[in-house]
């Protein structure tokens, strides 16, 4: 591609890239760690520069980070998230030159061969990089050199610009961990005295190659250029959107709808060939006034069906003020999820369809959040043995089922009066005088320790499912430590 003309790369790597990104958002002065959940226990996944000086460190144990540093600070990480971002840098870096590619999880690589004049010459173009991103909040540290194993060498254990030409000078000073080796190769190789990399250049070969494989060699081999390395730059993610300009404007509700199941068709023909569905649609109507108006669809299930997506626009489109006429029509899918294939038959998902199509239309109405279903959680605690979630979000769930039945309808704890291990003979409830006919129990619930409520305070409770003479089914429960009773929930 570029003939006669030496090859540079950089290498960009954000140490701290996690924690960062959680920082612009929701700043905080102070220690701060993002953890994650790591072999059944609770890590620190990233942390800031401050919670560093304290001595704390990626990988510890989050309770002995809170132990060595009191006042820390703390958010779950997202490593998804977290991704997702990294390709909006890579997305951003290619104004800088087209081949930019991802660094493992937390750097970026770029050719910019031929491109470098472009901004002053290499210092000027790393200084205007790391200038711009550490203006954004990010910590960066970037290396320039030949291949792409001196580049990321520089940007981890070195920093600045290699000269053309001899790699081996510009990192032979650094440790054998800047040739990107796995840490028991570089612990091996330090153990034989081969600490920096042009020792292991010095070395001889054959030995090196018994004792470790290929891999060592290959990859100084790269580093100083003897073998190539390819950069693979990312493919620029599929635009999901479509858009028709009219020979005249229109302003019918009929019209408007007909050129929008013109953009569904292509626009979901596109959906199919990757194998995705739209969960949020944006219809924009252009006027001739050049005001436009958006109509979102927010989608229970990922779809790319034409037929099935046209009439949940109709509200939003009968409520567009059309002006003096709309002369273009832009669709685009904001949001796509996968869809697997699956197999149809003459009784395939026809009901849950219908249901997903129902919460679709209820939710432009009210919003998808606000359609929420009941899931189970595996605890023993009444108020905890279940979850609100977005239904829209989540497919119902059998679940962990309780030992005993549970009432249908469950309240907050109303006092009555009673003494004694067993249900009252008679008692008081909502102004109703009631006689216990029948009770079953007790059913003994202990609170869960490892976590704080206010309301189990009280110790454990001795349940009873009590049948009233009046035909109430009540869920009673007594409380040994401060004795009383109390109602809880009612059986339908």
């Amino acid at each position: 591609m570029f003939d006669g003309m030496q090859r540079r790369v950089v290498s960009l790597w954000f140490p701290r890239l996690a924690s960062d990104r959680a920082l612009r958002s929701r700043p905080i002065q102070g220690p701060f760690v993002l953890t994650l959940k790591q072999k059944n226990a609770n890590r620190v996944y990233c942390l800031n520069a401050e919670a560093e000086r304290q001595g704390l460190h990626a990988g510890m144990p989050y309770s002995d980070a809170r132990a060595f540093c009191p006042d820390l600070r703390s958010r779950v990480a997202d490593p998804q998230e977290d991704l997702r971002f990294l390709h909006v840098l890579r997305r951003w870096a290619t104004q800088y030159c087209p081949w930019v590619g991802l660094e493992d999880a937390e750097g970026l690589v770029l050719d910019v061969t031929g491109s470098v004049h472009l901004f002053g010459g290499e210092e000027a173009l790393l200084a205007e990089m790391c200038g711009k991103l550490q203006r954004a909040g990010f910590e960066v540290r970037a290396g320039l050199g030949d291949t792409r194993g001196a580049a990321w060498a520089l940007a981890h254990y070195g920093a600045g610009v290699a000269p053309t030409g001899d790699m081996l000078r510009a990192i032979g000073a650094l440790p054998v961990a800047a040739l990107r080796l796995e840490a028991r190769e570089t612990v091996a190789l330090q153990r034989l005295g081969l600490r920096r990399v042009s020792d292991l250049a010095a070395a001889a070969r054959a030995p090196l190659t018994r004792r470790f494989g290929p891999g060592v060699l290959r990859r100084l081999d790269q580093a100083l250029g003897a073998q190539p390395e390819d950069i693979s730059p990312l493919a620029e993610a599929p635009h999901y959107g479509v858009r028709i300009t009219l020979p005249e404007p229109i302003g019918l509700v009929d019209d408007v709808m007909a050129g929008t199941r013109r953009l569904l068709e292509q626009l979901c023909h596109k959906l199919k060939a990757q194998e995705v569905g739209a969960r949020i649609l944006c219809l924009t109507l252009d006027r001739v006034d050049h005001d436009s108006q958006q109509v979102e669809l927010r989608l229970a299930r990922p779809l790319h069906d034409p037929g099935r997506i046209l009439p949940l626009f109709e509200r939003g489109v009968s409520d567009i003020d059309a002006g003096f006429g709309i002369e273009r029509l832009r669709l685009e899918a904001t949001r796509v999820e996968d869809v697997h294939a699956t197999q149809m038959n003459h009784v395939s998902a026809g009901p849950k369809d219908q249901l997903e199509d129902l919460i679709t239309r209820i939710g432009t109405r009210i919003g998808l959040d606000n359609i929420q279903r009941f899931l189970p959680a595996d605890s023993h605690i009444p108020e905890r043995s279940f979850t609100l979630s977005s239904a829209a979000y989540c497919e119902p769930q059998s679940g962990w089922a309780p030992a005993r039945p549970r009432p249908l309808l469950l309240f907050a704890p109303e006092p009555i009066s009673g003494s004694g291990p067993h249900p009252p003979q008679r008692f008081r409830w909502r102004r109703m005088a009631l006689t216990t006919g029948r009770a079953i129990g007790p059913e003994r619930i202990c609170p869960e320790w490892w976590l704080e409520d206010e309301n189990w305070r009280s110790g454990l409770r001795d349940y009873w499912r009590v049948e009233t003479q009046q035909g109430r089914r009540l869920w009673l429960f007594h409380t040994p430590q401060a004795p009383g009773w109390f109602v809880q929930g009612e059986f339908t």
